[in-house]
């Protein structure tokens, strides 16, 4: 497949094949930059119309189970008319979400929505519903929608190009599915690995989030709302989520604001800037603070600072919960009040009607001025209008014959091939030949859930009868690869089944295999369920990494997992590990292609694989954390000893690379520098690989990270063949947030780092 990277990636910042500087495609100004003047006065007409309970009522979300026919025996998809004339003719409710308990067809949805939009279209201003669902990495909840690796997984790649494709195949197939606004994509700093939100971020940089982040904005929205190939794009959760202290989910944090914009906010700016239509909040808390109550975070500095001007919508019944759980409203009005106050447009109530039934009463009291009411509202109908609701609410047939293509597979199988991530390869153990008697063992083996993990057709991921029936398994795809003569198994389906984790077994299969490949990692979970007190595998996976290791057999390790659990204890018995991640529909596909030889790895890590629960340092680490110090003479320099580094990976060829060379060793004021090194695959295959450019701030007002990602560049070289990568750099490139909270470049003497390869300039004012 031809790829044409996006070369967009920072502020200031471009990247080019070869040795010279290329012209970033050209790209439709984003949608939600501004309604056009028919929309607007189409949206002042009919506000000015609204009553304050149809106002109210699109403000309201509500869960498709609400208005379900939820009698036994009855398809859960089923809607009951008389909830549905409660919730959008009585209630006036603009906005639904979600599925019963499963994906549905893609007809069955074509259905439902019909259904409720009829429903809209008999209310007195006939103003129609938005319908939003969580397609994280792909349509999640349409079967036999095209599923693609987690966002993590997706950061693996280190290809923006791909993250754009697979992002219009997700657009295209809940369009197809009559659904315009996807709460996706999750913009949280994966900095915290504890957190069981961690496979849907990017990982623990921010130049990856910010860079992936808004590429995929643009690609949800770039064809304009009202074409049948977009849909309405949700950053989340603005702002810190990811910074639980226990990583537990919606738990508090606690994050000092120089931390904050420093990490965390870069991404929601970009994304702002991207054209990103919605954003969902942070169901926890900062400093005490939750954030749906946060005038300061929701309106000075999402509205105000970062000029967001569309929808603030809130998680799950976040709103009730700053009475029963957070404790800052004494009541559930205080509660509704506080938060539309802070700047909250809609609420994700979702069970039931007390939101709006609350709200009214805090108007009529003056508790919510109508300003308030009319800001929100305003910006509901505008979205609307821009995704065609009034013109025509119903599926569209341009859309519904997106869904499905044969292509989607192939990229599908492109985006697993490039995700995977080699982290070892003692004595060229991989890639094995087919002929090899392999024992395929370890409970990731027959699982499907345990290849694409959260929001895989049903929330946790882990029900199986709902994923498409030619989905592989590791086993499944090892199979085909080699022939069932050369495949032993110790396993059985069931992730959790006893037969999985027998040791005894295993060791008696070993004995008439030549390599064992064991798949261990995690199954499917989503938020809170996939809370965890530590990062250690559960004791039967480890007991069964060691007594395969105890055979003498060479043991290849299979990872596949949300997040990065620990293999300390046993990591130095394998001889090969894999880290497959959660990588959606083609996952088996690709771990078996990269075991054999089929595909080269290319797959680099976007976190710092951690060797214990006190070495949770990551990459862009302090001065002060790089140095161990007992005594001044036993001072060492190691204090970032991850067991595997952040942008690590293995290929089967290698790859050198040519002294670093500046345009200038001075950077003067807006001046752009110039920063080249040449790539050479020197070995037998062909293969990608990923360039990155670092930076490190020599001397600063706040202490300077030991190196920061600045620039990334994935090119494919020919065995043999050299290639010159650019970087231009200018001086928002450098900056940093300091003491006064300020975004600055001071001048001083900087070094750039691409491939163990540096050098040094200096930047003035």
């Amino acid at each position: 497949m031809k790829k044409h990277y996006l070369l967009l990636l920072g502020t200031g910042l471009a990247l080019a094949a070869h040795s010279q500087t290329l012209t970033p495609p050209a790209r439709p100004t984003p949608p939600v930059a501004a309604a056009t003047n028919a929309d607007k006065a189409k949206v002042e007409a009919l506000l000015k119309k609204m009553t304050l309970e149809e106002k109210i009522g699109q403000m309201t979300q509500l869960t498709l189970g609400v208005v379900a026919d939820g009698k036994p025996g009855v398809e859960e998809a089923t809607l009951d008319p008389a909830a549905l004339q409660k919730a959008v003719q009585t209630y006036g409710v603009g906005s639904l979400l979600n599925v019963v308990n499963h994906a549905v067809t893609v007809d069955r949805w074509g259905q439902v929505i019909t259904q409720i939009q009829d429903a809209a279209a008999k209310t007195r201003l006939k103003i129609p519903v938005i319908f939003g669902l969580d397609g994280i990495h792909g349509q999640t909840y349409t079967l036999d929608a095209t599923l693609f690796p987690q966002n993590i997984g997706m950061a693996a790649t280190r290809d923006s190009a791909l993250a754009h494709a697979i992002t219009k195949v997700a657009a295209a197939e809940l369009r197809a599915s009559g659904v315009r606004w996807n709460f996706a994509p999750v913009l949280d700093c994966g900095r915290q690995p504890l957190w069981s939100r961690f496979p849907e971020t990017y990982g623990e940089d921010v130049f990856i989030g910010k860079t992936m982040g808004s590429t995929v904005i643009h690609a949800y929205e770039e064809d304009g709302l009202r074409n049948p190939t977009a849909v309405a794009s949700c950053m989340k959760h603005f702002i810190g989520y990811a910074a639980a202290r226990t990583g537990k989910d919606r738990t508090p944090i606690y994050l000092p604001e120089i931390e904050l914009r420093e990490y965390y906010l870069p991404q929601f700016r970009a994304a702002v800037k991207a054209g990103a239509s919605t954003v969902m909040i942070n169901s926890g808390e900062i400093n005490g603070t939750p954030v749906h109550a946060s005038k300061y975070l929701l309106t000075q500095v999402l509205r105000k600072e970062l000029g967001f001007e569309g929808v603030v919508v809130t998680d799950w019944e976040d709103i009730i919960r700053l009475h029963t759980r957070h404790n800052v409203a004494p009541t559930p009005r205080a509660a509704v009040a506080m938060a539309i106050n802070a700047g909250i447009d809609m609420s994700m109530v979702p069970m039931d009607y007390s939101f709006p039934d609350l709200l009214k009463e805090a108007v009529q009291k003056g508790e919510v001025p109508m300003s308030r009411i009319d800001d929100a509202v305003r910006r509901i109908l505008t979205l609307k209008y821009k995704l065609g609701l009034f013109e025509n609410a119903y599926p569209e047939a341009a859309a519904r014959a997106n869904f499905g293509k044969p292509e989607y597979q192939d990229l599908a199988l492109q985006a697993a091939h490039e995700a995977m991530t080699l982290l070892k390869n003692q004595d060229n153990v991989l890639p094995l030949k087919k002929d090899t008697k392999v024992l395929v063992a370890g409970p990731g083996a027959q699982s499907i859930s345990a290849l694409n993990g959260c929001w895989s057709y049903t929330w946790q991921g882990k029900e199986e009868q709902w994923y498409p029936a030619n989905s592989k398994t590791i086993l499944q795809a090892i199979t085909d690869k080699v022939g069932a003569g050369n495949v032993i198994t110790t396993t059985v389906k069931g992730y959790d089944s006893d037969a999985n984790y027998d040791t005894t077994a295993l060791k008696n299969a070993a004995a008439n295999a030549a390599v064992i490949v064991l798949c261990l990692g995690e199954n499917a979970y989503a938020e809170s369920p996939g809370n965890i007190q530590d990062l250690v595998l559960a004791p039967n996976q480890v007991a069964l990494a060691n007594a395969a290791a105890a055979t003498g057999k060479p043991v290849v390790l299979v990872l596949s997992e949300g997040r990065p659990r620990f293999i300390t204890s046993f990591e130095p018995k394998m001889k090969g590990i894999l880290q497959a991640y959660w990588s959606g529909r083609k996952s088996a596909e690709a771990i078996a292609d990269v075991l054999f030889g089929d595909y080269n790895p290319d797959g680099i890590l976007p976190y710092s694989y951690p060797r214990s629960m006190g070495e949770m340092v990551l990459y862009d680490r302090k001065p002060t954390e790089e140095i161990r110090e007992i005594f001044n003479s036993d001072m060492t320099m190691d204090g970032y000893k991850p067991l595997f580094p952040f942008g690590f990976g293995l290929s089967y060829t290698t790859f050198s690379y040519s002294p670093v060379t500046l345009s200038s060793t001075t950077l003067k004021g807006n001046d752009k520098l110039r920063i080249s090194v040449t790539v050479t695959n020197n070995g037998s295959r062909d293969g990608k690989h990923t360039v990155e450019l670092y930076s490190r701030d020599l001397y600063a007002s706040i202490t300077p990270n030991m190196q920061r990602l600045r620039g990334f560049q994935k090119i494919d070289l020919k065995a043999g063949e050299s290639r010159t990568v650019t970087f231009i750099l200018d001086k928002n490139d450098l900056a940093f947030v300091n003491a006064d909270l300020k975004t600055v470049t001071e001048p001083g003497d900087f070094e750039v780092m691409i491939g163990g390869e540096k050098a040094k300039f200096s930047y003035s004012l």
